[in-house]
């Protein structure tokens, strides 16, 4: 039996990013029948549709494009900028959603995790991303909701989650996300 494909999208760029630690603890908690794997998002180029012909779309958009309309399901996991969504995920976004009509978003079921620092657990970021999610057709899964907040206080040395409230919570939400997934059809890619 193959595996579900899991796209795991982190909104942040920094080495020492508390999204990506988040965002691999929780891919880590998928059953055995998921995989996922870390996309990367830092290396697209802005999105500017005088570069989106057949003649000149960069080749990093089209191998960006062709990966998440592969993917079976979508781990968002980001911090928050100035209240909102960071740029390099919204950049992606965008990229994988044009050009118009070639949506590959669209009728994927995803997650969303918002982190911060902070006591407001990038709540922000979280319902912008919402909003563009559901204009691109992605298929949200709306409980439980994931807001972490004071995220350095939930981390070991190694970058690991060492509250056991949070890992259970953590483990309790993969689960759903998991039992999300399934609900959907799978798309057979050639």
């Amino acid at each position: 039996m193959s595996k579900l494909n899991i796209g795991v999208f982190v909104g942040s760029l920094r080495r020492e990013s508390f999204s990506r630690k988040i965002a691999k603890a929780v891919a880590g908690l998928l059953p055995e029948d998921f995989q996922s794997k870390l996309v990367d998002i830092g290396g697209l180029s802005l999105y500017n549709q005088d570069e989106d012909t057949p003649e000149t779309t960069p080749p990093a958009w089209v191998v960006f494009r062709q990966e998440v309309k592969a993917l079976d399901g979508l781990l968002f996991v980001t911090p928050e900028y100035n209240r909102s969504v960071t740029p390099v995920l919204k950049n992606a976004l965008d990229i994988a959603s044009r050009p118009y009509g070639q949506n590959v978003w669209s009728g994927k079921p995803g997650v969303l995790i918002s982190v911060s620092p902070g006591q407001l657990g990038a709540f922000g970021a979280y319902h912008h991303l919402q909003q563009t999610m559901a204009y691109l057709n992605i298929i949200l899964l709306n409980q439980p909701e994931v807001y972490i907040s004071n995220v350095p206080s939930l981390l070991d040395a190694k970058g690991e989650i060492s509250n056991p409230q949070t890992q259970k919570f953590l483990q309790t939400f993969a689960a759903a996300f998991a039992q999300w997934v399934r609900l959907f059809p799978v798309k057979q890619t050639n």
